[in-house]
């Protein structure tokens, strides 16, 4: 693989001893891939930063690179971490467990890496533009990046996403090639997909279908559409996330609607070299919706949802109090925002709270005494019985929110 002088200068250590490690790292990705040699990038977003994932080896493991003294030349932005760094306490997050996470993100820090602690960087002022080369390493926010705003990023790991942050590059491969982003299925859609859950649900069913191509799975889907308004965007968060967790799929062209499928929709069609067909969301509601007994938590927000979302969950409460546990997962940003506007205060006179910092799939779910989950995502509902062994009703928002204040799960 190719070096530039300044990457060969960087290797050698005369940057630190930090952005040598992090060459190091990229170097060595660059050839197991392939990769012709490394590309500027214009942002970063780190993964692994939960303490409830990485546990001490990964706490040592970033303590020691922050320890070398070197810094993201690009910016950089945090994926959640395990608790809620205001709220903790009251959520019910032990003291020990906040001190080790806050140990995780101070050393991220010491690399430079902003504390937004977030899955949806597009929330919070990071958004790529069309063509615009990124390290990104969240499953969702990857698939977000390179389908809906036309960005171009591999999914990162969580060391090789900080050597991006340090380097300023990562392997030109995959993704962030032409070739790479060539669609591998046709997937026709026969069947109406109104709200974000169906579409978590088709996401689902199409990165199953996906995770069979070889080289990784990148579907061009037909035959469906977003919704209009605010709700478009959690429409295609939903759906991405869902193909993202169930395929590992960092990229998918939705017909007429990606920017890339209105630029060469027929182009692109015509590589697919397999066809599928989904005449139906039920297979996917059957494996995603398996609830069962007494509700612990009303859990949406994942990915992390937007000021819009909040809008539409408080109308949906319609000034009524759950009588359920409400967690809304959000940016902390995103709060501030909330709570500059009245929209938070008029959540919590419902019994909603804004949980921060965190995501469902990453807090310790058991040590919090949940073991019953309903949500309206995909995402989290595939992820929960295998990380927490956690139930999880699936469903709608408006079912989500009916259940919360009913207090029980009412099956549609």
């Amino acid at each position: 693989m190719k070096l530039t002088a300044k990457q060969r200068a960087i290797l050698s250590g005369k940057k630190g001893k930090g952005a040598a490690k992090a060459m190091e790292i990229l170097a060595a990705l660059g050839r197991i891939h392939g990769a012709a040699d490394l590309v500027a990038v214009g942002s970063v977003q780190v993964s692994g930063v939960s303490y409830g994932n990485i546990g001490e080896h990964g706490l040592a493991f970033l303590e020691d690179w922050a320890a070398m003294g070197s810094k993201a030349v690009v910016p950089a932005t945090m994926n959640p971490g395990g608790s809620d760094r205001r709220l903790w306490k009251s959520l019910g997050f032990s003291a020990a467990f906040v001190k080790k996470q806050e140990r995780v993100i101070r050393a991220l820090e010491g690399l430079g890496i902003r504390p937004s602690l977030t899955c949806t960087p597009y929330h919070v002022g990071v958004t790529p533009k069309l063509g615009e080369h990124v390290a990104w390493a969240e499953s969702s926010a990857v698939c977000f990046a390179n389908s809906v705003l036309g960005a171009r990023t591999n999914r990162e790991g969580g060391p090789s996403a900080i050597a991006a942050a340090l380097a300023g590059v990562t392997p030109r491969h995959t993704l962030h090639t032409d070739e790479g982003r060539l669609p591998t299925r046709i997937v026709e859609v026969k069947c109406r997909v109104p709200t974000a859950a169906d579409a978590g649900a088709l996401g689902y069913l199409v990165g199953r279908l996906a995770a069979s191509d070889q080289k990784g799975g990148v579907p061009f889907i037909t035959g469906v559409t977003p919704p209009g308004g605010p709700e478009r965007l959690t429409w295609l968060k939903a759906l991405g996330a869902g193909m993202a967790a169930s395929g590992s799929v960092g990229l998918y062209h939705l017909d007429c609607v990606t920017p890339e499928a209105v630029a060469q929709g027929s182009r692109l069609a015509k590589a697919a070299g397999q066809r599928s067909v989904v005449k139906d969301l039920a297979e996917g509601y059957r494996t995603l919706d398996r609830g069962a007994g007494k509700i612990d938590v009303v859990a949406v927000g994942c990915p992390h949802a937007s000021p819009e979302d909040l809008t539409r969950i408080l109308r949906l409460l319609n000034w009524k109090k759950a009588k359920l546990p409400f967690w809304i997962f959000v940016a902390e940003e995103v709060r501030r925002q909330a709570e500059t506007d009245g929209v938070a205060a008029s959540l919590g006179r419902c019994g909603a709270t804004l949980v921060a910092d965190t995501c469902i799939v990453v807090s310790p779910l058991q040590s919090l005494g949940i073991r019953t989950v309903a949500t309206d995502s995909a995402k989290a509902a595939f992820y929960l019985p295998s990380h927490h062994g956690a139930a999880v009703y699936f469903g709608p928002l408006e079912q989500n929110v009916e259940a919360a204040l009913r207090g029980s799960w009412q099956s549609s």
